[in-house]
């Protein structure tokens, strides 16, 4: 179980974002999947409770769904990116299919952005699973940043102790992290637990939080 990406295959990927270079106390706070009625709810209270910011990358499908929950995720100051429109596994499909499913997401999240006023807009994706193969990388990295992470939080693991998931956050944290929270019915419990002390930790150790990609 990973929390920390193996350096072999950062090097397979230079192009892809998995950490950002910097000597300052700053780290990216994301979260994937959803919207999720429940879970959505828990970390934007948590968030706005802390004033922190975050980026939300975010499934078609679940927007589709939820298209308030996606409006209160941008009215409260908060950066999405793209996470497909199917959680379409890179492994099993097709190029042509899988830029289309991203494109169709794009769709999606730019309506929504321009419904609450936003014209400036990142186009960020992350890969559903961590999974996207040369020739799928090389088409979308043309228009996207494609963003990866540095720590895994392993959140939506039900057997997963408090205590170890503080510990897979904080001990592995440094300046510059991307950190993958997954806003989900299988993460709720675990981030109904330990979000908030997480959160407060990584404060009190100096971090500030980053939306700037």
């Amino acid at each position: 179980m990973f929390v920390k990406v193996p350096k072999i295959l950062q090097n397979f990927f230079p192009k892809i974002v998995w950490r950002h270079k910097t000597h300052e106390k700053k780290i990216w706070l994301t979260f994937d999947d959803g919207p999720d009625e429940k879970t959505t709810n828990l970390i934007l209270e948590i968030l706005k409770k802390l004033n922190i910011k975050a980026t939300f990358f975010l499934i078609g499908q679940e927007i589709k769904k939820f298209p308030d929950l996606t409006k209160k995720i941008i009215d409260d100051g908060h950066t999405l990116g793209n996470h497909s429109f199917s959680h379409a596994d890179g492994l099993r499909t097709k190029k042509e299919k899988y830029v289309y499913d991203v494109e169709l997401n794009q769709k999606l999240i730019n309506e929504k952005l321009v419904e609450s006023g936003i014209s400036k807009k990142q186009k960020l994706f992350r890969p559903p699973y961590g999974r996207i193969l040369p020739n799928q990388f090389n088409e979308l990295s043309k228009q996207y940043k494609i963003i990866m992470w540095d720590v895994f939080s392993w959140d939506f693991k039900e057997n997963l102790s408090q205590k170890r998931l503080q510990k897979n956050v904080l001990k592995n944290v440094k300046p510059g992290s991307i950190i993958v929270f997954h806003n989900n019915k299988k993460s709720y419990n675990n981030l109904f637990c330990c979000l908030e002390k997480i959160l407060i930790s990584l404060k009190k150790m100096d971090y500030s939080f980053s939306t700037t990609w």
